[in-house]
């Protein structure tokens, strides 16, 4: 199958003008202009996309979800749903990464697995962290290192927590095990092997995370801290952290992400370290949040779409080393979403080369398979 998307807007994410967008299979395979009737005249299905008063802009990456539900803390009946195939893909979002949360007692990790296979045979792209809240991590092998190097769907363990009265506590030693034990089995399956923090409104913020690089052998990139957005202290050591090379993040859960990168790039907060991420389906927390956040970002806080795309699509994708997500270039998956240009409102979505979204609205056959 040959799309071209034509007439709009590039943005890479950095902006780059009016340039045709040529998607062939799953892939990108051309920016630029493009040869229509020597296309034609391959005589292959072919499709034109007119995104005349649009902007082009690769899928979105949301880094942290709990794709099997969440919630649960006030009772059953405060147990999330799953999160849909639909959510997903009129946020814009076409890779996502799921997660447990503080339910380890009746939310698995074989469960996780069936869901993201799920979203993936839909045609998103869908990955995991092992483990959970808790350490030692739960695992489908029995350690962190062998979930990563044999679950294709595994690229790092988390949301581990500290700094939280939930948490178990871990200690330095625990918790160098567990990222040790994760960049290994990265490094061995060629994923990201990042540990992702949960990080709480406890009194020691992220220093747990800066007394790991300061006493022992764990390279920055291999931490990965949520929640960063939970209060200005929590911020100021990510940006401490950020400096020293690990990846930090915030949620949507709360509107205002807007307001906290501005904080984050004032007090010098290194920009190709920090993500935004949805934390869909805690209480509160929707799918949708994360794109509703990027247009905040830009219609309320005023910030240039280029300055704060990155933060939700680029950075995601490096953080977790998905070298072929997160932006538009000859040779990456084709997650592309068109904007309304004044709006920023998702007119259409291409998943892995296949569009998902038309006009604002999901294609038939969604939520079903992909024959």
């Amino acid at each position: 199958m040959l799309t071209l998307i034509r007439n709009g807007v590039l943005h890479a994410p950095a902006p780059a003008g009016i340039q045709p967008v040529l998607l062939v299979g799953e892939r990108v395979a051309r920016l630029g202009e493009v040869d229509e009737a020597a296309l034609i005249a391959l005589g292959l299905p072919y499709e034109v996309v007119d995104a005349r008063g649009g902007l082009v802009v690769p899928g979105l990456v949301d880094p942290h979800q709990h794709l099997i539900g969440a919630g649960g803390e006030k009772g059953f009946a405060s147990r999330r749903p799953e999160v849909s195939l639909e959510q997903l893909l009129l946020a814009g979002i076409t890779t996502v990464v799921g997660c447990l949360g503080t339910d380890g007692t009746t939310r698995h990790l074989s469960a996780l697995v069936g869901k993201v296979r799920q979203l993936v045979e839909q045609g998103v792209s869908a990955f995991l962290y092992t483990g959970g809240f808790y350490v030692p991590p739960a695992t489908l092998t029995g350690s962190v290192m062998d979930d990563l190097v044999l679950i294709d769907r595994v690229i790092g363990v988390g949301e581990l927590a500290i700094s939280d009265a939930r948490s178990s506590h871990p200690s330095l030693d625990d918790l160098a095990r567990v990222v040790s034990s994760a960049m290994v089995g990265g490094r061995m399956a060629g994923k990201a092997g990042v540990t992702h923090f949960h990080v709480g409104p406890g009194r020691t913020l992220m220093r747990p995370l800066h007394a790991l690089l300061d006493g022992y052998e764990v390279a920055p990139e291999y931490i990965y801290a949520t929640h960063a957005n939970r209060s200005d202290a929590l911020m100021d050591d990510a940006i401490a952290l950020s400096r020293r090379g690990a990846f930090v993040d915030v949620d949507t859960v709360d509107p205002g992400v807007g307001r906290w990168i501005r904080y984050y790039l004032e007090h010098g907060g290194v920009p190709e370290r920090l993500t935004v991420s949805s934390d869909a389906h805690t209480a509160g927390a929707e799918p949708a949040r994360l794109h509703q956040e990027l247009v905040a970002s830009v219609r309320e806080h005023g910030f240039l779409l280029e300055q704060v795309l990155p933060f939700f699509t680029a950075n995601p994708a490096a953080a977790l080393k998905l070298h072929r997500k997160g932006r538009l270039a000859p040779g990456v998956e084709g997650d592309v979403v068109v904007l309304e240009a004044r709006t920023l409102e998702v007119v259409h979505v291409f998943a892995r080369g296949r569009q998902r979204v038309r006009d604002g609205r999901l294609l038939e056959g969604g939520e079903g398979d992909m024959s």
